[in-house]
C-alpha cells in the first residue's frame, strides 16, 4: 500500500495544531520528561536576583555561577510580557542551549505592581502565561502577591483572586500547567484560596525566608501544604544559607515528609557581592539538597 510521505513543514504544522513542544525548547535543555518531578533536587535562581529580569543574559550569568536552572520572567509591563512571542521564545531557549542551564519555570512579577486581583490585562498575562510554560516544556508560573497585589486583609480581592484563578484552571489543568500562588499569606489561608478554586492547576509557591519573616512556622507550614507546593523559593534575609535563621535541613527534613523533590530558586542577600554570595549558596544548598536522593535525611 501506497504511504503518504509529509514534508518537514507539514509536520511542523501538525505538531504546532497539536500543541506540541517545539524542537528549540527541546534543544534548551527542556527534555520531554521535564514536567514530571526528578529524583532529586534542581538549584535555580530568579533572574530579577540577577539583575536581569526578562533577559536572556541571565543563563549566561547562572552558568558562571554553577547553577541548574533560571526561574524566568514572563516580562513587563513595559515590553508587554515578551516571553509570550515566539521568537522571544527562542531567543531564550537558544540561550539556555548555549549555557548548558535551563529554564526551570515561569514568574510573573509584574503582578507586584499590577495587581492580578484589579487589573484586567493580568488576566490575559496569566492565561497567556500557561501557553508559554506549554511551549518551552515547563511545569510552573508563579504567580506573586506582594506590595500591590498584597491579598492580607483583603477579603475582597482574594474573592477576584479566585474567580479569576476558577476561569483560567482549566486550560492549565488541560496543559499540565500549575499556577503558583506567592503570597504573605499563611498556609492555612493559602489553602483556603487553593481549596476554593479546587484544581490541581492551582498550588502554592512557597518561599521559606518570606514565610519566616512573617513569623510562621515554616517547617510546620511545608507539612500543612504538602502535595498543594509547586516549587519552593530559597531565601535567608541578610545572611548566607547556613549563617541565618532558616535551617535548611529542617527544610529538608519537612520536604522529605511531604515527598517533594524538584525546583529550588535562589533568593537572597548578597554580603560578598553578587557572583560570589550565590555561588557560596548554591554550594551550601547542593550538600543539603542533593541531585540525587537514594533516600531521606
Amino acid at each position: 500500500m501506497k504511504q503518504n510521505r509529509l514534508t518537514r513543514r507539514e509536520m511542523i504544522v501538525r505538531a504546532a495544531a497539536a500543541g506540541a513542544v517545539v524542537p528549540w525548547a527541546m534543544a534548551a535543555g527542556q527534555e520531554q520528561g521535564q514536567r514530571r518531578r526528578p529524583r532529586g533536587f534542581r538549584i535555580g535562581v530568579c533572574d530579577w536576583n540577577l539583575g536581569k529580569t526578562a533577559d536572556p543574559g541571565s543563563f549566561e550569568l547562572a552558568r558562571q555561577i554553577g547553577l541548574d536552572g533560571v526561574q524566568v520572567s514572563l516580562g513587563t509591563a513595559a515590553n508587554d510580557m515578551h516571553l509570550r512571542r515566539s521568537e522571544v521564545q527562542k531567543t531564550f531557549a537558544d540561550a539556555a542551549r548555549a549555557s548548558g542551564v535551563r529554564i526551570a519555570s515561569l514568574a510573573i512579577g509584574e503582578l507586584n505592581n499590577i495587581p492580578y486581583k484589579s487589573d484586567p490585562r493580568t488576566e490575559t498575562w496569566v492565561r497567556d502565561s500557561i501557553d508559554v510554560c506549554h511551549a518551552l516544556g515547563l511545569r510552573v508560573v508563579l504567580l506573586a502577591f506582594f506590595g500591590n497585589g498584597d491579598l492580607r486583609d483583603d477579603p475582597k480581592g482574594v474573592d477576584v483572586v479566585v474567580e479569576r484563578l476558577k476561569k483560567v484552571a482549566p486550560k492549565a489543568e488541560d496543559k499540565g500547567v500549575v499556577l503558583g500562588i506567592e503570597s504573605w499569606l499563611s498556609a492555612e489561608d493559602s489553602m483556603a484560596i487553593v481549596d476554593r478554586v479546587g484544581s490541581p492547576a492551582v498550588q502554592v509557591y512557597y518561599d521559606v525566608g518570606n514565610s519566616h519573616l512573617r513569623g510562621y512556622d515554616i517547617y510546620k507550614e511545608i507539612r500543612i501544604l504538602g502535595k498543594n507546593i509547586c516549587e519552593f523559593h530559597a531565601k535567608d534575609y541578610n545572611n548566607l544559607f547556613g549563617k541565618g535563621k532558616i535551617d535548611f535541613v529542617k527544610v529538608r527534613e519537612a520536604m522529605d515528609a511531604i515527598g517533594y523533590r524538584g525546583w529550588i530558586q535562589i533568593e537572597g542577600a548578597t554580603p560578598l557581592g553578587l557572583v560570589e554570595s550565590y555561588k557560596q549558596n548554591a554550594e551550601f544548598l547542593r550538600g543539603v539538597f542533593p541531585r540525587r536522593v537514594s533516600q531521606p535525611l
